[in-house]
Parts: C-alpha cells; sequence; structure tokens
C-alpha cells in the first residue's frame, strides 16, 4: 500500500541552518540515504510557502489567489515523499526515520487511495 509522508517545517529549516557546516552535511547525507530506501517511491523539498498559489472553484469560476492554503496544524508543509509500506504502523516506522524530525518537524502520514 501507498502512504503520502507529508513533513511540516515548525521551524527546522531555521534550525538547520544554525548548526554546524559539519552537522548539516551529516544531516544532509542522511536525507539522501533515507531517500534511497526501497520503500521510498518519490519525494521532493518544497519551495517556500510564499511561493505557493492556491486554487479554488467559485461558482464555476477558477480562482487563484497567492499563498498557501491555511494548514490545520499552521505549520508549513516543507516536502513530502510518497513510500510503500504493508500497514500504517510499517509507514509510520518509515516516516519517524525522517531526518528532519529530530529538527522538530512532523510527518503527517495518509494512505493513498488506490485506481
Amino acid at each position: 500500500m501507498k502512504y503520502l509522508l507529508m513533513v511540516y517545517f515548525d521551524g527546522a529549516q531555521e534550525r538547520m541552518t544554525r548548526l554546524p557546516a559539519r552537522e548539516q552535511a551529516a544531516i544532509a547525507q542522511e536525507f539522501v540515504a533515507f531517500f534511497q530506501s526501497p520503500q521510498i517511491r518519490d519525494g521532493n523539498q518544497l519551495q517556500p510557502p510564499a511561493t505557493a498559489t492556491t486554487v479554488r472553484d467559485r461558482d464555476g469560476e477558477t480562482v487563484r489567489t497567492p499563498g498557501p492554503c491555511p494548514a490545520a496544524s499552521g505549520e508549513p508543509l516543507g516536502g513530502y515523499y510518497l513510500v510503500e509500506a504493508d500497514d500504517l504502523d510499517a509507514a509510520v516506522v518509515i516516516a519517524a526515520r525522517i531526518p528532519a524530525m529530530r529538527l522538530g518537524a512532523a510527518v503527517e502520514v495518509r494512505p493513498v487511495i488506490h485506481r
């Protein structure tokens, strides 16, 4: 089964930039290793929320609004991974290995509907 792991950065990126260069490089290598895991199907870091455009339908008309959709958590979505896992418990184990977790990021795990 596929799961989308959405990584929400609540200051994690800023904390990363305050680390010594050696620690930053080590965490960057952890991200590379994580991405090479056989369960990972896709993933990317996203541009900052200020670059987002929200699209909605208003009475049949497409309306574009600068900025991200308001998130329930208030934390900006910073990236995602699409993973293959046997079940939710296995997907949570994969999510817990994302290096950004140690920097304060939260990860939402959501099953993907198969069609």
